[in-house]
């Protein structure tokens, strides 16, 4: 079975810190669920205080459907 893989990032608008305590754990809930409900796997993940880096793996199928 074949697997795509890609780098997502995340910035806040000029780059501002406003991703700390309850809104960062929220942010890694969320993205959590939506990547759960889709069959995306996180292989490598990280909440900043000013970006989100993700590395997702999906299958080829989800190509088109992915809007994060």
């Amino acid at each position: 079975m074949h697997q795509l893989q890609v780098n997502v990032v995340w910035s806040t608008k000029y780059r501002y810190s406003v991703l700390k305590g309850e809104v960062q754990l929220r942010c890694r809930d969320l993205i959590r669920q939506i990547c759960d409900g889709l069959d995306v796997s996180i292989l490598k993940g990280v909440v900043s205080k000013d970006h989100i880096h993700l590395l997702v793996s999906y299958p080829p199928k989800l190509s088109g459907k992915l809007y994060f």
